[in-house]
């Protein structure tokens, strides 16, 4: 296996040739016979994709790939993740934001970059530090500089919550004292405020603003044992994820508040994403014009009529949900039954799996839910592909990806197996390409 393959040679030539026998086009939705991919190693861009008139007669020639017998595909993008979390049946979200270092945590980010690149996910949509304020905007740049493998990654720095929104919650604050948790958003109120914390967030270096339209603030009403020892109180209200009141969802901030934050990162050139899962947070989230909406996970009509009306994507993050609820919960199957009369109302998805929560190199598992849930396999490659782009800012990312076409980054992966008909293909990556850089080759056809 080759983990890092510098750029071929100035003495050599500067073209790469692959040859497939299948080719999934993210555009058309549909797979290619007997395609092939010229590759300018200097930028990493498909110059071209052609097919072919006869056989074969190149294939061990130097700087040419055959990828024949294999499925090829355009490189995944996961439109929800956090690099520098881990998975939580590890050790809580709570214990790895307050306790964890930021040496351990940039040293695991490290491992889930690697992970996920050989998990063919080329591209990584990073949605919050979770408590390393802006450490994401240099670790995105050891990875652009060649330094450590990974994800191209498009990352949001903090994310901007309302005073008291999103914090570290604790019960051992002193009066006159306060508390010493981390930080884990930027917070901001009123029109001025948001619009001043969405420049700070791409002044610190951010590609892409995320807010939170609501959240569970109120967790120190109804405090649960976060202790071994701790007791409950009594009689607390139900916590039923979708029902409950014991820390139900709240809106953080008003529709001119949301209004302003979109307007100001659109004026500058960046995507905006809302964390929003009540249905009210997502109808004034996509009314407010966000490029996407994260989670959206509580069944109603109003949210999914907002959201195609607006042209939003939705990034449903299913394994999270998953994750927690397991898999016969009442709750996860009215979560699927919502995903899947999104789609059948003909909202655009992107794939996001709220990665880190589970482990990184495991981020298939979110298309997976997708297609339980009914998602034809085309579209759950699709929204894995060319929307992830889309969800990353599109032409505002400055590079195009997730399709295989001229001008775009050679992202390429090949799989051992269709996934039209086994879906665990996409788990057997056998060969991973980032911009014209080989980076996985568990095969033989690289002469």
């Amino acid at each position: 296996m080759t983990l890092l393959r510098e750029p071929i040679s100035n003495n050599m030539s500067k073209e790469i040739t692959v040859h497939t026998s299948s080719l999934f086009d993210s555009k058309q939705k549909r797979f290619f016979s007997d395609l092939s991919i010229l590759i300018d190693v200097n930028t990493g861009l498909i110059t071209r994709v052609y097919k072919r008139d006869g056989p074969v007669n190149d294939a061990s020639q130097p700087n040419t790939i055959d990828l024949r017998g294999l499925t090829v595909l355009p490189g995944l993008v996961d439109a929800h993740t956090h690099i520098f979390l881990h998975s939580y049946s590890e050790v809580s979200a709570l214990n790895q934001m307050r306790d964890e270092s930021f040496v351990e945590r940039v040293v695991r980010a490290t491992n889930h970059a690697r992970a996920a690149l050989m998990a063919g996910y080329t591209t990584y949509r990073d949605l919050g530090t979770e408590g390393l304020r802006d450490a994401d905007v240099s670790f995105r740049d050891t990875i652009n500089r060649g330094i450590i493998p990974g994800p191209r990654m498009f990352v949001a720095t903090e994310c901007i919550a309302s005073s008291g929104g999103y914090e570290i919650r604790v019960e051992n604050g002193l009066p006159g004292v306060g508390q010493t948790t981390p930080r884990i958003s930027d917070p901001a109120d009123g029109v001025d405020g948001v619009r001043a914390a969405v420049r700070r967030r791409l002044g610190a270096g951010a590609d892409i603003i995320k807010f939170y339209a609501d959240y569970r603030k109120r967790a120190l009403r109804y405090p649960k044992p976060s202790w071994v020892g701790e007791k409950d109180i009594a009689f607390p209200p139900s916590d039923d994820v979708i029902a409950g009141q014991r820390n139900p969802n709240i809106i953080q901030f008003t529709q001119e508040e949301m209004n302003a934050m979109v307007i100001e990162a659109k004026r500058s050139g960046a995507p905006i994403c809302a964390h929003a899962q009540s249905p009210d947070a997502v109808v004034m989230a996509a009314k407010a014009g966000v490029t996407s909406i994260e989670h959206g996970y509580m069944p109603s009509e109003e949210p999914l009529k907002a959201m195609k009306e607006n042209n939003t994507i939705f990034v449903p993050t299913l394994a999270v949900y998953q994750v927690s609820l397991g898999d016969d919960s009442d709750a996860m199957k009215a979560i699927l039954k919502h995903i899947k009369a999104a789609f059948d109302r003909g909202i655009k998805f992107a794939a996001g799996g709220d990665t880190g929560a589970f482990a990184h190199g495991e981020n298939v598992f979110e298309l997976e839910l997708m297609a339980k849930a009914g998602i034809p396999v085309l579209d759950v490659l699709q929204a894995a592909t060319l929307h992830g782009w889309e969800a990353c800012g599109g032409d505002l990312c400055g590079r195009r990806f997730g399709l295989l076409d001229k001008g775009f980054a050679a992202d390429i992966i090949a799989i051992d197996g269709n996934p039209t008909e086994d879906f665990s293909a996409l788990r057997r990556v056998k060969f991973v390409m980032k911009d014209g850089v080989v980076y996985k080759e568990e095969y033989r056809g690289l002469s």
